[in-house]
């Protein structure tokens, strides 16, 4: 008996039951797909041996029933019961319809016993062109549930990701939980993590992957690793004692750390030993040994770099990003902003410092883009106190991108809502903002009265920063190989009195922008609004405008000292006119790049045992002979035994 007569013995109508969710499934169940079955039977049966009268009843009846069971969009079923319930002439046709096929079956018996062959035939040949539609329905109107929710097309990966990285679309942070003011600047998006999207779209897929195609014995990584794929090349994976604790969560941010387990702490112990002894062969022979040790994987690919060998230096910096991904704590996300990596803890620095060393890569591979999404990573896991300053390159890799108006929403944000970053007090963003209004004034799609607009802000702007830097100008000029004006140079404002005049950590902040983003400037149209720009400057500095003696009393009271996470940049950037304006105190004293700067109040988790003194000064000769070929002799133990 088929479930439409079932329902009408208990008394129901359709459109009268109650909607269960839970009971939308993405496939039939096997009792109502025999129910289905029979049903199906039992209409093809009615179809041979209705009379014509009836048949566009019939047809219009199993049209709606191959719609109903084909459902997969919840709205699509409310939308189904509505239609219904506006139209109660439906239920009364559908009765009349069942009353006419009984009917008809009766009468028809003893047409069947007569004409037995032609009916088979005519059966077969509508039932297997019943079967052919009812497929192809199927394939067209079977959806999951999850799709009725949201519709996304197939070709919109953006929308895509943005579905599986907040499921049902639902927020992944709440408008309640710290941080979510940052969430535009911080949000990470994971396919722009890897950097042949964005070689796809510069080369093309088939430029860039060519025949290669992913091996099975791989799929499995590249689908739980985001950062960065195991290659062939590398050695097989096993835990090397690294993992990852939740600390705490506090209005809705999560801070969690790395541990190292009691053979791991050994393992490092044997890396220290091995950076004292300043012979790069005994990191080596530790890596054969463990291959996926971080720091050591660190410091080796700074040897391979000075070695000029790139291509080496970026696959171990690899390989440590793709260690530190599987210790990760399930909770640590890379996208949402809210995961937070303490710097003053040891375990978590080679974390920082392998984020930074892979971006800086990507940017010289022609990835800035991906370098960027590096550099918004990094400022996510600790954005109060940055300890690699994140901030002083930031706006380059938004210039590099083209990225304009999210630098400028970056820098209203900061500067307004987190006074304490003062972010106008930095070089590169009192350019950087300048010249993104520039180019946005250049934008062919913008309305001309807001392109004038842009350009008086641009204008302003620039004549502000070279008022309050100007430092910058003889230096970036030099470097972009462009001859000033004799009226430039001869002037006391740019001459060399502004270089000698300044502090040395203003001249190290300098540097480091003109060091790092002088390529920005070398455009003609550019370089045209700097000579404007600079020609106003020097009539305003005639004229004994206000606003350059503030300005410069400004310079006098600020930039006495630069924090140490700038220092720690400067070495780590490596831009030479930048290293050559450090303070003493930071060159003066041995610089570990696997740990440069360490904050002066570190969490020490573990530290390193005590060692004994080697060749103190009141041994003799031959005690000093016997301990190199006896580490552990000690002369005056032999002499007691003796």
């Amino acid at each position: 008996m088929s479930t439409r007569a079932l329902r009408r013995l208990r008394g129901k109508q359709r459109g009268q039951e109650a909607l269960d969710l839970g009971d939308l499934t993405l496939g039939d169940s096997p009792e109502k797909q025999v129910d289905e079955e029979e049903e199906e039977e039992q209409q093809l049966d009615v179809a041979n041996v209705s009379p014509p009268a009836n048949k566009k009843d019939s047809s219009r009846k199993s049209k709606k029933n191959k719609a109903q069971k084909s459902l997969g969009n919840i709205y699509e079923l409310i939308c189904d019961v509505d239609n219904e319930a506006e139209d109660p002439h439906l239920d009364e046709e559908a009765a009349k319809t069942d009353r006419n096929t009984t009917s008809g079956l009766e009468k028809d018996d003893n047409i069947d016993v007569d004409k037995p062959d032609q009916k088979l035939q005519e059966a077969s040949a509508k039932s297997s062109g019943n079967q052919v539609k009812k497929k192809k329905k199927k394939k067209k109107t079977k959806a999951s549930p999850e799709e009725g929710l949201r519709t996304v097309p197939d070709d919109n990966i953006d929308l895509l990701l943005e579905n599986l990285e907040q499921p049902n679309g639902l927020s992944l942070q709440s408008e309640n939980c710290g941080g979510s003011d940052r969430r535009s600047v911080l949000h990470v998006e994971h396919r722009n993590l890897n950097p042949e999207t964005e070689l796809k779209k510069y080369f093309g897929a088939r430029a860039v992957l060519g025949d290669q195609r992913p091996r099975h014995r791989n799929r499995q990584f590249q689908s739980s690793n985001w950062m960065t794929a195991p290659k062939d090349s590398w050695p097989r994976h096993s835990r090397p004692g690294l993992s990852m604790t939740l600390l705490q969560s506090q209005d809705g941010i999560q801070y969690f750390t790395f541990e190292h387990s009691r053979d791991y702490q050994q393992l490092q112990f044997k890396f220290l030993d091995a950076v004292e002894s300043m012979d790069p062969n005994n990191i080596v022979a530790l890596l054969q040994l463990n291959p996926y040790h971080i720091d050591s994987l660190l410091q080796l690919s700074d040897v391979f770099r000075i070695q000029e060998n790139q291509e080496m230096a970026r696959d171990l910096i690899e390989r440590a990003l793709y260690s530190l991904e599987c210790a990760f704590h399930p909770l640590f996300s890379l996208t949402s902003g809210t995961s937070r990596l303490d710097y003053l803890r040891p375990e978590n620095r080679a974390f920082y410092l392998a984020l930074y060393k892979h971006m800086i890569f990507l940017e010289k591979r022609g990835c800035p883009r991906t370098a960027l999404e590096y550099c918004k990573l990094i400022l996510s896991l600790d954005p109060d106190s940055d300890p690699l300053c994140m901030l002083l390159i930031i706006d380059f890799l938004m210039l590099r991108t083209r990225e304009y108006q999210a630098l400028l929403q970056l820098y209203q944000d900061w500067e307004v809502k987190y006074e304490h970053r003062n972010l106008s007090q930095l070089p590169n963003f009192a350019f950087s903002t300048a010249l993104s209004h520039f180019h946005l004034s250049k934008q062919e799609d913008m309305d001309p009265e807001e392109s004038d607009k842009q350009r008086q802000k641009a204008d302003l702007m620039l004549q502000n920063a070279l008022i309050m830097f100007p430092g910058v100008l003889m230096p970036l000029l030099d470097l972009c190989s462009v001859q000033p004006d004799a009226a430039v140079t001869s002037h006391s404002f740019f001459g060399p009195k502004s270089q000698i005049g300044q502090s040395l950590a203003l001249a190290e902040l300098t540097a480091l922008y003109v060091g790092r983003t002088y390529n920005v400037w070398r455009e003609a149209g550019v370089m045209l609004w700097l000579e404007q720009s600079v020609r106003e400057v020097l009539r305003r500095v005639d004229a004994k405008d206000p606003l350059v003696e503030d300005y410069q009393n400004k310079r006098k009271q600020r930039y006495q000292s630069a924090p140490r996470n700038i220092h720690r940049h400067v070495l780590l950037c490596e831009i030479k006119e930048a290293i050559s304006s450090l303070p003493l105190e930071v060159t003066n004293q041995p610089v570990m790049s696997f740990d440069p700067l360490p904050p002066l109040d570190s969490v020490i988790s573990y530290a390193q045992p005590e060692r004994q003194p080697v060749g103190a000064s009141n041994e003799s000769t031959l005690s000093l002979f016997f301990r190199s070929l006896l580490p552990n002799f000690n002369l005056q133990v032999s002499l007691h035994l003796g």
